[in-house]
């Protein structure tokens, strides 16, 4: 039986996403911008990602790697320590594929080949954040460090972030939401 997702997380999504869209306007611009000239036209980066129930949405980030290179460029190492490749998730958040807390979204392979009760975190929209997302906001970095990354992040990185995505969901509140988005707040800032 799928839980219900509760109406005051898609009231709190739709109506911070909205307001933020708004007010960040100017910088989705200037940043559309400084990344089509850095990464090439139109600078956004698409891709799929596993979303609610298992079903495939297409993310959008400001693009921080040379298509033709697949280099990071020295902007969008910057745009990724600051997350603000991660602004164009709002219009995903908008368009009801993903929440402000919830499940990082990743790629084929993890999340929709979960099995037992690991497939709750799948009655989860993805979210912009969440208490794995800020344990691992190095993964990059703590997987450059790994002599087998992919072994890594499959045995110890990814199982850690199931168990506490789980944990998530099974206390599921307001309260949690609002704590997760003030660590979020703070870690940024710092």
């Amino acid at each position: 039986m799928v839980k219900k997702y509760p109406w005051w997380k898609a009231l709190m999504d739709y109506s911070m996403a909205l307001i933020m869209i708004m007010l960040f306007m100017p910088v989705f611009v200037i940043l559309v911008i400084l990344t089509s000239i850095d990464t090439g036209f139109p600078g956004i980066f698409t891709q799929q990602r596993v979303g609610l129930g298992g079903k495939f949405f297409v993310i959008y980030k400001f693009r921080t790697y040379h298509p033709k290179t697949s280099q990071k460029s020295g902007f969008g190492e910057w745009m990724r320590k600051t997350k603000l490749d991660e602004l164009p998730q709002l219009f995903n958040i908008l368009k009801g594929e993903m929440s402000f807390v919830g499940p990082r979204p990743d790629i084929a392979g993890y999340y929709d080949t979960l099995e037992g009760d690991d497939r709750l975190v799948l009655r989860l929209k993805p979210g912009l954040t969440s208490e794995a997302g800020i344990k691992y906001r190095n993964e990059e970095e703590l997987l450059q460090n790994q002599s087998e990354p992919l072994k890594f992040n499959d045995e110890v990185l990814f199982p850690d972030k199931i168990k506490m995505n789980l944990e998530y969901y099974h206390k599921l509140s307001f309260e949690t939401d609002v704590l997760i988005l003030l660590k979020t707040f703070s870690i940024l800032k710092g």
